[in-house]
């Protein structure tokens, strides 16, 4: 199916409802706020905190409040033990008016005590308030506290426990004396500190999300005017932005942006140079092909036709080569990142294939075209549809430089780590001094009589350096003519570990 004809058919699904993206990729579309995101963990917690300081407040505050009430509950029960008397031997049953004016100095109906003896009978105060159900741990004189009801209402009780043998009663024993207080008091104490504290809250908080806003805005205003300075430059200018002029943050964002710019820079040029280099190769041929094609028009003599008609056969055969050639030139640099879709592959059935698609012109150039295969499987990874091009290439190449009679082999080897596709012909070789030029488009050496392009060999850098491999040019050694040096075009691939056998999978070879 062609592009067009599947954009056709999402059109179609997505009218008729046969086709929803996933949620999760419709979530993943969805635009963020970088302002809103940070806002978000920032007021969220404190939003969630705020409740939880108010009870921590609260709790604080009724404690606070307690400690006052607790020191004059002791200091009442103090004063109210010091005022229990024995007269003949017994505990006196009423206490003088003025300490009963003490302990209800405040509120008559929310301060309640009570004296008893040793038997637990009652001497004098509120006949019904509680008392204390003690473990066996009682001690003389110390102040206790304890929460208990009295007539149905909360009431904060302090006792104590007073030791009679020791004022002269004939009986060994302990009188109870206690003191209660209604909780209304605390609370309202309580309360008062919650709303001293929690009422300015309400309005410190609008203020603090009023500087928060403020804050991230200010803080992500060299993003804006980032923004700004990038829209306002022309669509021609791929300088690089000055990281000086923003926050050390956005500084890596910057840099980033700088790198991606000097790429697009380098490969418009390169786009440009290539796209002109295209222009100036396209001259030759077009030009000869209208020449021809003008010179058969004016002639008469069918013979002279007939010479015009193949010689504009060649012109168009090389054009067409040329545009085949550029076309492979800007596939093998468009091409995905190096290892994004390469199949494990073996090199010597690809080595033999390429070979074979040779064969027929080599027989017609009466060049020996041989095929030395490995001892053992070298598997190596890689695109097969690229390395068939690159191979082409190569043998291509070496047929055109070749004289009748030579020879020209393709060899496959490999040690450890690597593995080696050769290339090697008994042409007239390339002078050290050129090796490194010839992978330069459109670069042809000085001298040179055979008809090309000057591109066969920068598609195999090319796609040699996709695929990891390094390529080396040198004399063939097994040439020994000096008039005729050869060439051997050496490349090295990373070679794939081999895997067990019921493991392995399919050898792809194009």
């Amino acid at each position: 199916m062609s592009g067009r004809d599947g954009a056709q058919a999402d059109e179609a699904g997505a009218e008729f409802g046969g086709y929803q993206p996933p949620a999760s990729e419709q979530d993943d579309d969805i635009q963020h706020s970088l302002f809103g995101e940070i806002l978000d963990w920032m007021l969220a917690p404190l939003l969630l905190l705020w409740p939880m300081s108010i009870a921590i407040t609260y709790l604080v505050a009724k404690t606070i409040a307690n400690q006052p009430f607790d020191h004059a509950l002791e200091d009442s029960v103090t004063v109210l033990a010091q005022q229990v008397r024995e007269v003949d031997g017994k505990l006196v049953k009423r206490l003088p008016g003025s300490a009963r004016d003490i302990l209800r100095a405040d509120d008559v109906d929310s301060v309640y005590f009570q004296i008893a003896d040793a038997d637990g009978g009652y001497v004098d105060g509120d006949r019904d308030l509680p008392q204390p159900q003690e473990d066996d741990d009682i001690r003389a004189g110390a102040v206790r506290f304890r929460n208990d009801n009295m007539h149905g209402t909360p009431v904060r009780v302090a006792y104590s426990y007073i030791e009679l043998d020791e004022r002269g009663l004939p009986e060994a024993g302990m009188a109870l004396v206690q003191v209660a207080e209604t909780l209304e008091k605390r609370g309202k104490l309580a309360n008062a500190i919650i709303k001293g504290v929690i009422l300015p809250q309400f309005i410190v908080l609008p203020i603090v999300l009023a500087l928060v806003w403020f804050a991230l805005a200010r803080g992500l205003s060299p993003l804006a005017q980032l923004q700004e300075r990038i829209r306002a430059r022309g669509s021609d200018d791929l300088s690089p932005i000055d990281s000086k002029q923003v926050p050390e943050e956005i500084s890596p964002l910057v840099r980033s942006l700088n790198e991606m710019l000097a790429r697009l820079s380098l490969s418009i040029e390169m786009q440009k140079r290539f796209i002109a280099d295209a222009a100036h190769q396209m001259k030759t041929p077009l030009a000869g092909m209208r020449m021809q094609s003008e010179l058969a028009l004016r002639q008469t003599d069918s013979g002279e036709i007939h010479r015009s008609l193949e010689q504009l056969a060649k012109s168009s055969e090389a054009a067409t080569r040329l545009v085949n050639q550029l076309l492979a030139l800007a596939r093998a640099e468009n091409q995905p990142q190096a290892g994004t879709a390469y199949v494990p592959i073996a090199l010597a059935e690809l080595a033999r294939s390429g070979v074979q698609d040779w064969v027929p012109s080599s027989f017609s150039q009466r060049i020996d075209l041989g095929f030395e295969p490995p001892a053992e499987q070298i598997d190596i990874a890689g695109n097969p549809t690229m390395l068939r091009e690159m191979l082409s290439n190569l043998i291509d190449n070496a047929l055109r430089y070749t004289p009748a009679g030579g020879s020209v082999t393709v060899r496959v080897r490999g040690d450890a780590e690597h593995a080696i596709l050769e290339v090697e012909d008994t042409g007239p070789g390339i002078p050290a001094t050129e090796r490194a030029r010839v992978f330069e488009r459109f670069y042809r050496i000085l001298g040179s009589n055979v008809e090309g392009s000057g591109l066969g060999l920068a598609i195999v850098r090319e796609i040699a350096q996709q695929h990891g491999a390094e390529v080396d040019v040198y004399s063939n050694p097994r040439s020994h003519q000096a008039k005729m040096p050869g060439c051997l075009f050496r490349l090295s691939f990373p070679r794939l570990a081999p895997a067990p056998a019921e493991e392995n999978e399919p050898d792809y070879y194009g």
